[in-house]
């Protein structure tokens, strides 16, 4: 009977809490959607970066639902892979120019949301990161601070410059729409 006893105990502690964690993914996988969108202005993307994000957060939910906000984990992760989808984006966009030898069609975006978040992407990778927290996400700077695992007074630096930048951008830019 105790050795029963010691397998169960065993066995729940080596399987992750399927539960909890479709609880989880529930609850947060609209905001982690959203904030990928701010960073890649396209949805298909955004719901591939997620699942993806939520995935990496399965397989390793016995430890990540140990954290005092796995919430803050899975952000990272979803950050982190729009700022590398953007750049694989760019690279595959070079290549096509040099393989047809003519520069692709670029998409005219008429409301001003599109324009602005068209901005934030347009941003270091870190200030586009923070802004899309604050902004999407509604956070605040110690939680974008522990979200990002940067300071405090670096989320303020980077709230600030990336403000100033979009401003200035957006002023130069005419409104189309």
């Amino acid at each position: 009977m105790c050795v029963v006893a010691v397998t169960d105990a065993v066995d729940r502690r080596s399987k992750p809490d399927v539960s909890a964690f479709e609880a989880f993914y529930r609850r947060e996988y609209a905001g982690v959607v959203r904030l990928a969108f701010a960073l890649t202005g396209r949805r298909d993307l955004a719901e591939e970066l997620a699942q993806d994000s939520f995935l990496a957060c399965h397989r390793h939910w016995d430890r990540i639902s140990q954290y005092d906000d796995p919430t803050a984990w899975v952000r990272r992760v979803a950050t982190n892979r729009s700022i590398s989808s953007g750049r694989r984006h760019v690279t595959e966009l070079r290549l096509l120019v040099k393989l047809r030898g003519e520069r692709p069609p670029r998409p005219s975006l008429s409301e001003s949301s599109d324009r602005l978040w068209e901005a934030v992407r347009g941003l270091p990778k870190r200030q586009a990161q923070v802004l899309a927290l604050a902004f999407v996400e509604d956070m605040d700077v110690g939680r974008i601070a522990v979200t990002l695992g940067i300071g405090e007074e670096s989320v303020r630096t980077h709230l600030r410059r990336g403000r100033a930048a979009i401003a200035a951008r957006l002023k130069e830019e005419p409104d189309n729409g």
